[in-house]
């Protein structure tokens, strides 16, 4: 006999949900994490996705694919385009500018094609920097809901760029000023500011976030990658100053990453982990896209190994500019201590209970990992929103240290000491504790996250 979830579920199954992600390691996890959830509460899903850096379909056998915007090789608007680096993000201005069409006669044959299935396209999630996809969606009456993949507060902050920009922050000329609180926001420095990277509110960069965050506001609701306690006076600004509805749930709680990894990952480290003791290892990645020099990267080894505490590094390729970084390294340099791998499965490498402090970029998925297993940070961020995670985890969740003066190897080794071992950081300990705990209760019936999704679901079934 069927229960009445299991008789929901072959319901919902009818209900077809379109989803179109960024093309990026930290935008492609948590949508397909979002796809998987939403598969799980028995919705049809259909991924549309670009060619470039597509995901592993034969991980994904339950979602349809189709693959949309950069489907001739010979179009040389995005043809010539760089596929690594910060060169690969224009794309964004590209499809942005130039992908309303393609989407529109797409979302047409999806919409026919389940109609003759006896099946109802629901509603098209996006992400929210696929800001084009408003205007097509309100074409063609679909509900557009948008997943925003960095945090509430980064989302609050860059809605503030154009005061920013009057105020100076972003092509600031006065050093003098790097210190200073941010106004609306006190818990951010000036400076903070600044390591976003942008220069004008009103450049190619800042037109296309004041479009993400104007046309996210015109959608039919928010799908955040958080959970209400982590975020709370962000949470009530939010549902105060949008009409839209929010929804708050923390992905890497449901599923891992791991299955849409864009490079290979090496498991090799887990039989290495499970030697060290407790808490005694510390987990080094900064991303997927970030780079660094010659002499920062020696730096950042001669830091490692100083701080005499045991290490795991994720070196991938690409990361150091110039030379093969390992002729960089003299024989035998690591030692016992460390192991280097190009890349590995990091939700799941947090999740062990060796892992005692993670070094990180500081990036929205990364971060939310590591609270999530409750792993303190140690945070170096070096674009975009990583600096404002990194200052929000440091000074408003107090679960890392914010390393944010360059590499110098004396101040690396002191702060793993801080974050991992000596008594001084053992708040920065606690608290992760404590904020793990309450990921983990968000989740129970009656939680914040529980009700969120609970309410997600009734929700896209209503269209």
């Amino acid at each position: 006999m069927e229960t009445q979830t299991e008789t929901t579920n072959t319901v919902r199954r009818n209900q077809r949900i379109i989803f179109f992600p960024l093309p990026y390691q930290g935008h492609i996890n948590p949508m397909l994490q979002l796809a998987n959830l939403l598969y799980s509460k028995g919705f049809s899903i259909t991924i549309l996705h670009t060619n470039f850096n597509k995901p592993k379909t034969s991980n994904y056998p339950h979602f349809t694919f189709k693959f949309i915007l950069d489907n001739d090789p010979h179009d040389e608007r995005y043809s010539n385009l760089p596929l690594h680096g910060m060169g690969a993000f224009n794309r964004l201005f590209v499809f942005n500018e130039d992908g309303a069409d393609e989407l529109r006669h797409e979302l047409e044959l999806l919409m026919l094609a389940s109609k003759e299935d006896d099946e109802h396209v629901s509603c098209l999630i996006t992400d929210a920097l696929w800001h084009f996809t408003q205007s097509v969606a309100d074409s063609l009456n679909l509900p557009r809901l948008v997943l925003r993949t960095s945090s509430l507060f980064c989302f609050l902050a860059y809605a503030s760029f154009p005061v920013f920009d009057d105020l100076g922050y972003l092509n600031l000329a006065d050093q003098t000023r790097l210190d200073e609180q941010v106004a609306e926001f006190p818990m951010l420095k000036v400076r903070d500011i600044i390591k976003l990277g942008f220069k004008s509110s009103k450049d190619s960069i800042g037109m296309m976030l004041g479009n993400m965050v104007k046309q996210t506001k015109a959608s039919l609701g928010i799908i955040f990658n958080s959970f209400k306690e982590l975020e709370e006076p962000e949470v009530e600004t939010v549902i105060r100053d949008i009409l839209a509805p929010s929804f708050l749930i923390p992905f890497p709680k449901h599923f891992t990453a791991s299955s849409s990894s864009l490079l290979d990952q090496d498991r090799t480290v887990f039989p290495w982990l499970d030697q060290q003791p407790p808490n005694s290892v510390l987990y080094v990645s900064f991303g997927s896209t970030t780079e660094v020099d010659e002499k920062d990267f020696l730096e950042i080894a001669h830091g490692l190994v100083d701080s005499e505490q045991t290490f795991l590094w994720v070196v991938r390729p690409g990361y150091v500019k110039g030379p093969i970084w390992i002729e960089l390294l003299d024989d035998g340099f690591v030692g016992e201590k460390g192991r280097i791998v190009k890349w590995a499965p990091q939700q799941e490498v947090l999740a062990h209970e060796a892992i005692g402090a993670f070094w990180t970029h500081s990036g929205w998925n990364s971060t939310l990992e590591s609270v999530c297993e409750g792993v303190p940070m140690i945070m170096s961020p070096f674009m975009g929103d990583q600096a404002l995670n990194a200052r929000y985890m440091s000074d408003v969740s107090k679960v890392g240290v914010y390393l944010g003066n360059g590499w110098e190897r004396r101040e690396i080794a002191s702060a793993i000491r801080k974050v991992m071992v000596d008594e001084e950081g053992e708040h920065i300990r606690e608290n992760a504790r404590d904020l793990k705990q309450k990921a983990d209760d968000s989740l129970v019936k009656g939680g914040s996250s529980y009700e969120s999704l609970e309410s997600l679901v009734a929700y896209i079934s209503s269209f």
